[in-house]
């Protein structure tokens, strides 16, 4: 089971998310042009689904290995160098991660504090926010993997076109 998790959360979150999103839209949808009816705490909803699904998008990439990258610079030097670039690439990558996982935590609790709500659905606001630190974290984690696979398969370069699986 754990491995089950760690190799298919984002993916699993993803589909189920897309699958909500494309129900609430298709309903909104529905009741606007059929029954003259919009709801509008359908698309606030779809809006932080969606919000949600790119912050766990961007962990899944940083899985796969497929978030964008130039790699010309670094193809013209020797392995061992772009070893070293893959490795502060990542640090620096970990860095930004973990900024973004602690400054979306400080914007959650001032957003509890204020208590502000949606406007459609009157739901506190942190909760949609709270995908930034959220996708923060996952990315930190899955930039940790990365650079246990970086440490662990010296022959192999982090950064391959075709990415790497976990």
């Amino acid at each position: 089971m754990k491995r089950f998790l760690d190799e298919r959360l984002e993916e699993i979150l993803i589909v189920i998310t897309m699958a909500l999103m494309v129900l609430l839209i298709f309903y909104q949808v529905v009741s606007r042009y059929v029954f003259n009816d919009s709801m509008s705490w359908t698309e606030e909803l779809a809006r932080y689904i969606h919000i949600w699904q790119v912050w766990i998008a961007a962990s899944f990439a940083v899985r796969k290995g497929k978030h964008i990258k130039v790699e010309m610079f670094k193809d013209l030097l020797p392995h061992v160098y772009r070893r070293i670039i893959d490795f502060i690439a990542l640090a620096l990558w970990f860095f930004v991660a973990v900024v973004l996982a602690y400054v979306g935590s400080d914007v959650i609790l001032s957003l509890i504090e204020q208590g502000q709500v949606s406007p459609a659905m009157r739901v506190p606001m942190w909760w949609a926010y709270l995908a930034i630190p959220v996708g923060g974290l996952l990315m930190s984690i899955r930039l940790i993997q990365q650079f246990i696979l970086l440490i662990k398969n010296p022959g192999q370069e982090y950064s391959s076109s075709e990415g790497e699986q976990l």
